[in-house]
């Protein structure tokens, strides 16, 4: 259930189980479609997908993204006997709530940054000039993964605290607002299919949320991700597992929640340690579709294994090649764009791209065009993250759509650390 790259990376990784799964895809995008049957069914609607399962006959239902979870779909969807990968709505609630997240890593003692809460601008403010900049400013609920600003002056910080709890700029969701410190280094994404007590790491990936090359602008969704993140050592990922995976995992189980699903760990590598920026109850977008080529383990065994509770001693297989996901966006993302462009995909692209839909969508003579503030993400394989990274490079240069971009700098840290 889903419309965009993650989940199109989801239905390819599903379709390639032994078990040759006939796949349905709510509501699905125009890339979906050639590899799934598509419904036209939204994914906040929760009813409507439940019945779209019953009369499919679903035997298993996958939840790509985090808006139906936080809604109870995969309540619901227990309720009416279907298997489930996607948390309840009360594990969801750690990705609808980064308060509610914050206070729990700090009751359990697992590694984040220093923290206030507001939903009042004046004690917001009072608390930020207590506090060295740069700071993060944080909408509580959800908000498409841009809901952060990181600001680097204290006037910058206090026009983002007015801007959500005032302007209301992230809807009710973000009049609560979450001040952090901000803490410095590199990001990594750790992804964990959970089953109660029991999970197993994915692969390591390392995303890219700010629009411009270097890092510049505002966040976004995503605009690209590789795997695997070399900063990431195995000594280093022992360490997070000890610090921060195992401990997480057993937070949210002793607080009464049975949670089967991915739990995604944004991690930030300070001179410090490794600490908590984020949890997330879903599958990251961008990081899914560079994380997923590289299993060799089948995916819809491993997440049936998860939603059914049979997760214990399961193995997962790595393959060594390296991955990239390029975001190809509409230009003006993630604040106003076009849509409606035609797109052109050349037929003959480079050895080991795959390009997954996001944004696309099929206008009324069946001409293929954007849809979304992230159209297309354009993924590759290599031996290396240079041969993977110049693949994928030259695809994003063959496609064409009057709106296109991308950022030119997908790795360039891991590339110059090589």
């Amino acid at each position: 259930m889903g419309s965009g790259g993650r989940e199109h990376a989801l239905v390819r990784a599903l379709a390639a189980s032994p078990a040759r799964p006939r796949l349905v895809c709510a509501p699905g995008n125009a890339g979906i479609a050639a590899d799934a049957a598509c419904f036209l069914v939204k994914a906040d609607d929760v009813a409507g997908l439940v019945e779209l399962a019953r009369r499919e006959g679903a035997g298993f239902v996958v939840v790509g993204p985090e808006v139906p979870l936080v809604l109870g779909l995969a309540d619901r969807l227990a309720e009416a006997g279907i298997p489930v990968y996607g948390p309840s709505a009360a594990g969801a609630r750690l990705e609808a709530s980064k308060t509610y997240t914050k206070q729990l890593l700090l009751k359990y003692g697992i590694p984040t940054a220093e923290a206030g809460l507001f939903d009042e601008t004046a004690p917001a403010i009072q608390y930020l000039r207590s506090r060295p900049v740069p700071i993060v400013v944080k909408a509580d609920g959800l908000a498409a993964g841009k809901g952060v600003v990181v600001a680097s002056t204290r006037a910058e910080a206090e026009a983002a605290v007015v801007d959500m709890i005032e302007r209301g700029r992230f809807g009710s969701g973000g009049r609560q607002v979450l001040i952090e410190d901000c803490l410095v280094g590199e990001e990594t994404s750790i992804l964990v299919v959970v089953s109660g007590r029991d999970y197993v790491i994915l692969p390591t990936s390392q995303d890219h949320k700010r629009i411009g090359d270097g890092d510049t602008g505002p966040n976004t969704g995503g605009m690209g991700a590789y795997s695997p993140a070399e900063v990431v050592t195995p000594e280093l990922l022992s360490e997070i597992e000890r610090s921060i995976v195992r401990p997480s995992v057993e937070a949210i189980a002793s607080e009464g929640i049975a949670f089967r699903g991915t739990l995604f760990v944004g991690i930030m590598l300070t001179a410090d340690g490794a600490k908590v920026l984020e949890f997330n109850t879903r599958f990251g977008d961008p990081e899914t579709q560079a994380v997923l080529p590289r299993l060799a383990t089948d995916l819809l065994g491993l997440l049936w294994a998860a939603a059914t509770g049979g997760l214990a001693g399961q193995r997962l297989d790595v393959r060594p090649e390296h991955a990239i996901c390029v975001v190809v966006s509409a230009k003006g993302y993630p604040d106003a764009y076009p849509s409606g462009d035609a797109i052109e995909i050349p037929a003959a692209l480079p050895p080991g791209v795959t390009i997954l839909h996001a944004g696309t969508a099929r206008n009324p003579a069946g001409r293929l065009v954007t849809s979304g503030g992230r159209v297309l993400g354009v993924t590759a394989t290599g031996g290396s993250l240079k041969a993977a990274a110049a693949s994928a490079y030259a695809a994003c240069d063959s496609i064409r759509f009057a709106s296109k971009y991308y950022r030119r700098d997908i790795g360039a840290r891991q590339l110059r650390r090589l």
